[in-house]
């Protein structure tokens, strides 16, 4: 199976897009983050006459998360289990055993802001959440936006961004926290030493000659489904395209 996350950055705007990518790659499951619009006016019917399912959540210009796929859910579910649930942040999907969280973490916007503390605390209660309802044994996909560069080679001179709220050293450490209920970063799992990224800023322009950019988007598994895993890539074409998201489809396969 084919699973990806995408940041689309406004599902409406950037739907001609992913229709296409769907189109090209035929995914199993597609986790999307930051489709900015309200459940009202998300392009369901657009999906369902292609001939894909899909759930979704999300509020008018900011977050919201989706997942698309071949087959419909068993069961979803929205949000964290304590309040504030931010619904338009996760979205939680079971396929018979396999479960797919996807997450939009919050960025965090600046080290003293209240919001870079939001986000360390968010990352708590999204470990407290696995940990209540899963096991490493599960099998178990955490795709998403989650606006951490884990390591050096996951960002562009990180010796510069030591104070960005998504390479300061306490998120890293956050991040790491989660990773331990046992998670494998299926994209370094494959590419150990590749420099390679998925978010491009809109103010750097995009060059794929010199790539200058972060990895803060992840296929991340347990256990029963990292050891069927055959592949992991980042696909920067549709940065290239006009009209693009800031960020890249990121891809993993696995026999399951």
């Amino acid at each position: 199976m084919k699973i990806v996350t995408f940041n689309c950055n406004s599902i409406r705007t950037r739907l001609e897009a992913v229709m296409r990518w769907l189109e090209d790659h035929q995914p199993d499951i597609l986790c999307l983050q930051e489709t900015k619009v309200v459940d009202e006016l998300f392009p369901a019917d657009v999906f369902r006459e292609a001939g894909w399912q899909v759930v979704f959540r999300g509020e008018k210009s900011y977050n919201g998360v989706a997942i698309v796929s071949r087959e419909a859910a068993d069961e979803v579910w929205f949000g964290l289990d304590e309040e504030p649930k931010d619904e338009p942040r996760m979205v939680h999907a079971r396929f018979g055993k396999l479960h797919v969280v996807n997450t939009y973490v919050p960025q965090g916007r600046d080290i003293e802001h209240e919001m870079y503390a939001y986000k360390l605390e968010w990352l708590a209660r999204l470990k407290a959440y696995f940990q209540k309802r899963f096991t490493a044994k599960t099998p178990l996909f955490w795709c998403g936006d989650l606006n951490v560069a884990r390591h050096p080679i996951d960002v562009t001179n990180p010796k510069t961004k030591l104070d960005h709220v998504c390479y300061h050293p306490t998120i890293r450490e956050a991040f790491e926290d989660v990773l331990e209920f046992g998670f494998t970063d299926l994209f370094r799992h494959h590419h150990p030493d590749l420099e390679d990224y998925s978010f491009y800023d809109y103010r750097v322009p995009f060059d794929p000659a010199n790539k200058r950019g972060w990895r803060i988007d992840y296929v991340l598994a347990t256990p029963p489904l990292a050891a069927k895993s055959v592949g992991a890539g980042i696909d920067i074409e549709p940065r290239a395209r006009p009209k693009p998201s800031d960020h890249c489809p990121l891809f993993a396969d696995v026999d399951w």
